[in-house]
């Protein structure tokens, strides 16, 4: 009876250390998720802001984590449309009554990216982010002489004199452009608004600046647009300081995924939404293209 106790305690002791060996092993490719110590996460927003699930799942994920005490999101973005930069700007007011919250800005952060940083507690930038950017645009194409030269001739039929704004097939009315320009300083005046509240400005300051310019990091800072110059070890240390972590913070990184050659480019988002992005009227808080 001796020997048989003695060969189980030894099998349940193996089993322990092959546990005690996986465990080990697992939270080192999870950045962590197994230890109890206070962490930072580290959120990533890359590319054109259109569809903002991940963003926000990824958030929402974070916040229900007790040992993540604060979050950094790093924001490499020419902007988006407007609805998906308010959301995930709206998400990261509401996760900042949990967790400390640092926005981190890579090469660019302007206007929708930009718009979504200052919901956070605090920016850095590195002295030559391109960022700012405030402001709205929407474009519009005519191909009617273009049609009219192949011989094409486009057809509408509309329940409303205002459906086909911004239709390719025709001339732009007055009346047209004076809808969508109330529509774009609606918009603007929401994104004054949010700058003004995020950055502790007066909204007349914000709105002096407002008009697409883009500034460098270090322009930024001199106006107020940002806390602090540096890169993402700067603010990863600067949020572990804000959630009063102790020593050296241990930090949970994204999962690296591959999207292939376009989609690094465009962001994660882009593959499945070039078309959705290309399709009827879309207000963008977007970086304006050179000429």
């Amino acid at each position: 009876m001796g020997e048989k106790i003695k060969t189980l305690l030894a099998a349940v002791g193996a089993v322990f250390v092959i546990v005690l060996v996986l465990s080990i092993a697992i939270a080192a490719f999870t950045g962590g998720a197994f230890s109890t110590s206070d962490k930072v996460a580290i959120v990533e927003l890359e590319g054109i802001i259109i569809d903002p699930s991940e963003t926000l799942r990824r958030l929402k994920v974070l916040e229900e984590r007790d040992d993540v005490k604060a979050i950094v999101v790093r924001i490499d973005s020419p902007g988006g449309a407007v609805g998906p930069s308010q959301e995930i700007h709206g998400e990261i007011k509401r996760l900042r009554e949990k967790k400390k919250v640092v926005a981190s800005m890579g090469t660019i952060a302007a206007s929708g990216g930009y718009y979504t940083a200052v919901a956070a507690e605090r920016i850095v930038a590195n002295p030559g982010t391109i960022t700012g950017s405030i402001g709205v645009i929407v474009e519009f194409f005519n191909a009617e002489e273009l049609l009219q030269k192949i011989g094409l001739k486009g057809y509408v039929v509309k329940s409303g004199k205002f459906k086909d704004v911004g239709s390719p097939l025709r001339k732009m009315e007055d009346e047209e452009r004076k809808l969508l320009q109330a529509v774009i300083d609606d918009v603007n005046d929401q994104f004054i608004e949010a700058v003004a509240e995020g950055r502790g400005l007066k909204p007349e300051d914000v709105r002096a600046i407002a008009d697409g310019r883009i500034f460098t990091g270090a322009q930024a800072k001199e106006k107020g647009l940002i806390d602090e110059l540096g890169g993402l070890s700067s603010a990863i240390k600067l949020s572990a300081e804000l959630a009063g972590i102790e020593g050296e913070p241990e930090v949970i990184y994204p999962e690296r995924k591959d999207f292939g050659l376009l989609g690094n480019i465009l962001g994660r988002a882009s593959i499945n939404n070039l078309t959705d992005l290309f399709s009827g009227l879309r207000v963008m808080y977007m970086l304006p293209k050179p000429e």
